[in-house]
C-alpha cells in the first residue's frame, strides 16, 4: 500500500477487520466493509485538515463559527428513529399493496410523526 497521508496505517486495517468479524453485518463482505471504513476514514482525515487549514485562516480574521459550521455541514447525520421508521412504514405499505394485503396504517403514521425527531 502507498505511504500516503490519507492511506490507513494497518494497525487501522487490522481493527476494522477484527471488527468485521466480531459484528453483526455479516451480510456485507469483508473487503467492501473495510473500504467503507477505509472511505470513511480517509473523508475524515480530508475534513480534518480543511478544517486545520480553515481555523488557522479564520482565526487571523476573528471569525471562529465556521469551523464548527464546515464540519457540521461536511459530516451528515444519521436519520432519526422516527425517520427510519416512517420509511419502514412506507416500506411496509407498499409490500402489503403488491400483495393484495392493504391495511390502513394512518394511526401507526400520525403516531410516528408525532415524536420528536
Amino acid at each position: 500500500m502507498a505511504d500516503h497521508p490519507i492511506t490507513p496505517p494497518p494497525e487501522l486495517m487490522g481493527k476494522w477487520e477484527e471488527d468485521w468479524h466480531h459484528s453483526k453485518v455479516k451480510h456485507i463482505e469483508l473487503e467492501d466493509y473495510i473500504a467503507a471504513q477505509a472511505a470513511q476514514w480517509g473523508a475524515d482525515q480530508e475534513l480534518e485538515a480543511c478544517c486545520e487549514w480553515l481555523e488557522h485562516k479564520v482565526l487571523l480574521q476573528h471569525q471562529h463559527d465556521v469551523v464548527p459550521a464546515l464540519r457540521a455541514a461536511r459530516r451528515p447525520k444519521p436519520p432519526s428513529f422516527k425517520r427510519v421508521a416512517l420509511l419502514q412504514l412506507d416500506t411496509l405499505n407498499a409490500d402489503l399493496g403488491l400483495e393484495g394485503k392493504g391495511i390502513d396504517l394512518s394511526q401507526i403514521r400520525r403516531a410516528l410523526e408525532q415524536l420528536d425527531d
